[in-house]
């Protein structure tokens, strides 16, 4: 089929040809623009609509790709190995997630390069050089180049292509999104609780021995942690650092606030030593005032009245244990905290 059996209306249109010849008065002359030769798609619709589908099939093929990168993400073991020739063993994770993704981006841009290089208007045209600044007529030339090309581009007739083109560009964020589960691991409620529980005996920090009440002197700072919690336990880093115990002995007659009594032993009180500012360690303790001072940003707490914030930049009082003794005369915790330790995250509002 040549270009002279189709009608015109159904072929770009053709171009002046202006060609202007260099002399010596004008030595850069304007050469003009070769003659426009049509595509074998502006001629032929069946080659046309063969186009259109593999247009179609390299979106399609992203979109599976993308799935399938989603698919490996939560099926294969970071941990499994695969062969591949002639690279050799990687993992299978990386490997099919590298894979995946390449191929959704890939099918992505040679189907819009294929789009343009064989549906798309493949006509030169020339236009002059204007201020930066748009005149309304340039504006409204735009808008109706604009218009023109989205009608050249046939988008609103190849349903096919836009349709598959709109499904791979929905589909293929889905990966980013998909990463960001790699920003750790989802915390769940393990901010709220600690090895805390009721029964478990408070161990010296120093001694690694249970304390008795006799232990505690009054005006003294002990340190303490859960029974069973060892310092070579592979995570004993994590565990201490919402474990942590301070435990001071006060008069009774001292203590201001009431739950604080009630939660105490014969005056012996225990507290969280994080910080509720950003979770440094308290250890500076002054047993005139009861205050016990962060040393980071100078926080400070009353240990006689609920540990509430007297100075500094916490946000809220230090988390209470509950404690008692139990029948062989260790102090023993009642439960866990209350409220989770350390500074204040996004479920305390």
């Amino acid at each position: 089929m040549s270009s002279q059996e189709i009608p015109e209306e159904n072929l770009p249109a053709e171009q002046d040809a202006h060609v202007a010849v260099a002399d010596e008065k004008n030595p850069f002359a304007d050469p003009g623009l070769p003659p426009h030769e049509h595509r074998i798609q502006d001629i032929d619709e069946r080659a046309a609509r063969r186009s259109e589908r593999t247009v179609a099939l390299l979106f399609t093929v992203s979109m599976l790709a993308t799935v399938g990168f989603i698919a490996s993400y939560v099926a294969i073991p970071h941990d499994k190995s695969v062969f591949v020739f002639p690279i050799g063993h990687l993992n299978a994770l990386n490997f099919a997630l590298g894979l995946t993704l390449g191929t959704a981006l890939f099918c992505i841009g040679a189907g819009a390069v294929h789009w343009a290089r064989t549906l798309m208007s493949d006509v030169e045209v020339a236009d002059d050089r204007h201020a930066i600044a748009a005149e309304p007529e340039v504006k409204a030339k735009v808008m109706a180049d604009f218009r023109q090309g989205a009608k050249e581009s046939a988008i609103g007739r190849r349903k096919l292509i836009r349709n598959t083109m709109l499904g791979a560009l929905t589909l293929v964020p889905l990966s980013g999104v998909v990463l960001l589960r790699d920003l750790g691991p989802l915390p769940g409620t393990k901010l709220r609780h600690t090895l805390w529980s009721k029964g478990k005996l408070l161990v010296n920090m120093n001694t690694n021995e249970p304390l008795r009440p006799s232990d505690v002197a009054v005006g003294s700072l002990t340190f303490a942690k859960p029974e069973g919690l060892e310092e070579h336990d592979h995570d004993f880093q994590n565990e201490i650092a919402k474990a942590a115990l301070m435990i001071v002995r006060l008069q009774p007659d001292d203590i201001k606030d009431k739950r604080e009594l009630e939660w105490s032993h014969e005056g012996i009180v225990a507290y969280s030593k994080i910080c509720t500012h950003v979770g440094c360690p308290i250890s500076l303790y002054e047993q005139q005032t009861h205050h016990v001072l962060c040393p980071c940003h100078q926080s400070t707490f009353d240990l006689s009245d609920g540990a509430r914030v007297i100075f500094g930049p916490a946000g809220h009082a230090l988390p209470q244990l509950r404690i008692g003794v139990n029948d062989e005369g260790y102090l023993e915790a009642l439960g866990d905290f209350d409220e989770p330790v350390g500074p204040a995250f996004w479920e305390r509002g």
